[in-house]
C-alpha cells in the first residue's frame, strides 16, 4: 500500500458506476477478445458489410439550459460530407447518425441503444456528462467510444473508450503548474460539493510540482446566482500578506464550471477595491464566445491565463478542419472552429479515419476498428496532439503511468497555456506542457 489516493474526474455531476456493471463490461470484453474482431457487428450488416457505407455516430447535447454542443454534430456531418466528396474511406461512404442527449440520463441511454441497434461501428467525437447511462449499452455491444469530450471519468477508465485528450484533469494541473512559475498567492474557488473537494488536490498538485505553496480553498455554492462573498475573500487571500513569490502578483482561480461567468460578473466589480491580481481558468469555463460575450478586451478575461488540449484556433495546424468547415459548413453557425467540442470531434474522426485506412479492405466492424486500434495502431494528428496510441499488450504504453492513478485509458496528458490579449486567446507559451508526472504526484495522501 503507497497510501496514494486515486484522483476521480472532479468536474462533472456525481455518477457512479456500480462495480456490478463493471465488472459484467469486462466479462463482455474479455469474452469479445476470444471472437477476435467477431463482436459488435455481425458481418453483412449496415455497420459491418464490407461493401456498404460505414455507419457512426455522433452525439452531443442541444437545446437545453445547461451546456449545449451542437455544434459537433454539426460538424460530425459536414466530415461525413467532406470524406465522401474525397471517396470515403478505403473507397467506402462514411455513414454519420447523430442523436441529442439533451444533458439527461435517460436520452444518453436512448442514444446508446440507437447507436446498438443501427449497428454503428463506433461512436465518434461525442459529449455526454452521463457514463453510467451510455456506457453499459456499448460495453454490452463491444462498441468503441472513440474521443469523447473528457468529462467523465468512465472515459479514462472503460477499455471501450479511446480519448484524444486528458480531459478536465490534465487542465487544472497543468494550471496548477503554470501558475506556480507566474503567481504570488493563489486562490481557488470551487463548488462546495463532494466533486468539487476533489479540484484542491489537481490544481495543488500543479503548484506544489512548482516548489509553490498550495492554494488558499474557497467554497461556493454550485447555483448561486451571484459570489461578492466569495470574491471578496478570494481577493483577501490572493492580496494578503508578502506574496508567496516575491513580488509576483496574486492569482485568483474560479472553477465553477458553467457558474464561472457568474462569478466573474460578481469578482469584476469586488476587484475595484483591491491591488491587480490576475484571473486564471481551464478551457470548459470560458471560450472565445464567453469572452466576446462578456466585452472583450474591456472584460473581466482580459490577462486571463487559460489551460487547453489543443493550440489556440488560429494556430495553422487547424488548417485542415477550417478547410473541411469552408467547403462543407459554410454559414453553419452552429459550428465555430473555436470549439473545443468541434475540435475534438475532428481529431477524433481523424483517429477513426487513420483506424479503418489501416484494415485496407479488410472487414469494418465495431470489433475490427477496436482491434486495430488496442493493436498499438500509432496515429498522428497533424501536431494538433502528440501522436495517440492506446494498446492492451505487453508493450508499454503512455496509459501505464497513469493507470496508477485511475486514468488507464488516458494517453495524453499534454495541454497549452493561452492568455486572453486583447480579447483574443493566444498562445502564452510555445508547445505543450505533459502533465504526467504531476498527476501521478497528485494528493499522496
Amino acid at each position: 500500500m503507497t497510501g496514494r489516493r486515486r484522483i476521480r474526474s472532479p468536474f462533472l455531476p456525481r455518477h457512479h458506476r456500480p462495480v456490478r456493471a463493471t465488472a459484467l463490461a469486462a466479462g463482455a470484453l474479455l469474452a469479445c477478445a476470444s471472437l477476435a474482431a467477431g463482436c459488435g457487428v455481425v458481418p453483412g450488416t449496415a455497420g459491418g458489410s464490407e461493401d456498404g457505407p460505414i455507419k457512426v455516430m455522433t452525439w452531443a447535447p442541444s437545446d437545453t439550459k445547461a451546456t449545449n454542443k451542437p455544434g459537433m454534430r454539426a460538424f460530425a456531418q459536414a466530415y461525413a460530407r467532406w470524406i465522401n466528396s474525397k471517396g470515403g474511406i478505403n473507397g467506402r461512404k462514411l455513414t454519420v447518425l447523430t442523436c441529442n442527449d439533451h444533458n439527461d440520463g435517460v436520452s444518453a441511454a436512448k442514444c446508446a441503444r440507437r447507436a446498438v441497434k443501427e449497428n454503428v461501428v463506433a461512436v465518434v467525437g461525442s459529449y455526454s456528462q452521463y457514463a453510467d447511462s451510455f456506457f453499459p449499452p456499448l460495453e454490452a455491444a463491444g462498441i468503441p467510444y472513440i474521443g469523447g469530450y473528457g468529462v467523465t471519468n468512465a472515459e479514462f477508465t472503460s477499455p471501450l473508450s479511446y480519448p484524444v485528450n486528458g480531459g478536465q484533469p490534465t487542465l487544472l494541473a497543468g494550471l496548477g503548474k503554470a501558475l506556480a512559475t507566474t503567481c504570488g498567492n493563489v486562490t481557488l474557488v470551487r463548488p462546495d460539493t463532494i466533486a468539487g473537494d476533489e479540484l484542491p488536490v489537481l490544481l495543488d498538485s500543479g503548484l506544489t510540482t512548482g516548489r509553490h505553496r498550495a492554494a488558499d480553498d474557497v467554497r461556493a455554492a454550485d447555483d448561486a446566482t451571484e459570489y461578492s462573498a466569495q470574491s471578496t475573500k478570494a481577493l483577501d487571500g490572493s492580496t494578503s500578506g508578502a506574496p508567496a513569490s516575491g513580488s509576483k502578483q496574486g492569482c485568483v482561480v474560479p472553477a465553477l464550471g458553467d457558474r464561472t461567468s457568474t462569478f466573474m460578473d460578481s469578482f469584476r466589480r469586488a476587484r475595484e477595491e483591491y491591488p491587480q491580481v490576475r484571473t486564471a481558468m481551464a478551457m470548459g469555463s470560458v471560450d472565445q464566445t464567453v469572452i466576446d460575450a462578456s466585452g472583450g478586451a474591456s472584460g473581466p478575461y482580459e490577462g486571463s491565463y487559460i489551460t487547453g488540449w489543443y493550440p489556440v484556433e488560429s494556430d495553422a495546424r487547424w488548417a485542415a478542419m477550417k478547410n473541411v468547415i469552408s467547403e462543407e459548413a459554410f454559414g453553419d453557425n452552429r459550428i465555430d472552429s473555436a470549439d473545443a467540442g468541434v475540435q475534438t470531434t475532428w481529431i477524433a474522426y481523424t483517429v477513426f479515419t487513420k483506424a479503418v485506412e489501416s484494415l485496407a479492405s479488410g472487414e469494418v466492424s465495431a470489433g475490427s476498428v477496436r482491434a486495430t486500434l488496442n493493436d498499438g495502431l500509432k496515429i498522428p494528428t497533424g501536431g494538433l496532439t502528440p501522436t495517440l496510441r492506446w494498446t492492451t499488450r505487453d508493450t508499454w504504453s503512455s496509459a501505464d503511468d497513469l493507470a496508477s492513478v485511475g486514468f488507464p485509458r488516458m494517453v495524453n496528458a499534454h495541454v497549452t497555456l493561452q492568455v486572453v490579449r486583447q480579447g483574443q486567446l493566444v498562445a502564452a507559451r510555445k508547445g505543450f506542457t505533459d502533465v504526467t508526472r504531476t498527476l501521478q504526484n497528485a494528493d499522496v495522501n
